[in-house]
């Protein structure tokens, strides 16, 4: 399988790459996707080893911020069938999971945040999905161009 390369937006203040580095073994489990696209991203197209670019939305600034590597393919979130659990949904079960995580393990921090606006002026960027009108997903695929070039541009 060939790798793949994604960005993972993450409310910073929920949730930041240096609290990822914090985990035990700088591993967590990505959880909360309440989107169907994403869900089949996580189920159909990521496999251990693809490329994972770590971007703070709602930050100041909002930047990608640093990598991390996928370390676990999907599997069953199995919060979403407990009733007192943050992300529960009354539809998923045991035997019908619906929602699925997926674990990441922290690469590398940047020197400086890559930030949207950066991203959006420079022409290069310009097919990402990250920039396009309308483009809410947290989790997108993004090509190996343009992850190597916000790799070298965070340092």
């Amino acid at each position: 399988m060939e790798k793949k390369f994604w960005l993972f937006k993450s409310e910073s203040l929920a949730y930041s790459l240096d609290d990822l580095f914090n985990e035990d073994d700088q591993t967590a489990e990505w959880d909360g996707v309440r989107n169907y696209q994403v869900r089949n991203f996580m189920r159909d197209e990521m496999k251990v080893g693809d490329a994972v670019l770590f971007y703070h939305r709602n930050a100041k600034p909002t930047a990608v911020v640093g990598t991390a590597t996928l370390v676990g393919e999907s599997y069953p979130y199995v919060t979403a069938w407990d009733p007192k659990a943050k992300y529960y949904d009354p539809k998923a079960s045991p035997d019908n999971p619906i929602w699925l995580v997926v674990d990441i393990k922290a690469h590398t921090k940047f020197s400086r945040p890559v930030t949207l606006a950066e991203i959006k002026g420079n022409p290069v960027f310009a097919d990402m999905l990250l920039i396009r009108k309308g483009m809410r997903l947290s989790v997108q695929p993004v090509s190996q161009t343009d992850y190597d070039r916000i790799v070298e541009l965070g340092g």
